[in-house]
């Protein structure tokens, strides 16, 4: 994965026991195909978390070895199977030809704007919490901050501080 674990538009809910799934373990579930709840997540002890945070998950045998760390963690603290969700075949957030559409709309609702450049010099990491930050039905106040954090932009926006 990559060797950052938190990004700073996390701490706030990093800093107390992880009480929020990290980008890095939400783009480690995607890639598995596994889907744990936020409910899930805050049953988990702090070791179980720090240990989804620090699995690996870049190879075959890596993600199968995730994907089974993670049934194991959701089995024990829920009694139940994971819920499995569908693997997308090209993930988005590889895509280097161009940048998504709805990250386009996103930055430009806080007059931002992010160009082909900029997006190919991005992480995998940081180019999945974009994308992730500006998707329907998330909780995307933390967009402007990560757009900062990764360079994207000089100072925050007016409305980003609202």
């Amino acid at each position: 994965m990559d060797t950052i674990n938190y990004f700073l538009f996390e701490t706030d809910f990093v800093e107390d026991n992880i009480r929020c799934i990290p980008m890095v373990v939400r783009m480690k579930l995607d890639l598995v195909g596994i889907k744990m709840s936020l409910a899930a997540w805050s049953r988990c002890t702090a070791a179980q978390r720090k240990e989804l945070v620090d699995a690996a998950c870049k190879t075959s045998s890596e993600k199968w070895q995730f994907a089974k760390l993670t049934e194991k963690v959701i089995r024990t603290i829920t009694g139940e199977p994971p819920v499995l969700i569908a693997v997308e075949k090209n993930q988005f957030w590889e895509d280097l030809a161009e940048v998504p559409e709805p990250l386009v709309k996103q930055a430009a609702l806080y007059g931002l704007t992010i160009s082909v450049v900029q997006w190919q010099a991005l992480t995998p990491l940081q180019r999945f919490a974009l994308v992730k930050l500006c998707r329907p039905g998330h909780e995307n106040r933390n967009f402007p901050f990560a757009m900062q954090e990764f360079g994207l932009a000089e100072h925050l926006p007016i409305n980003a501080l609202l």
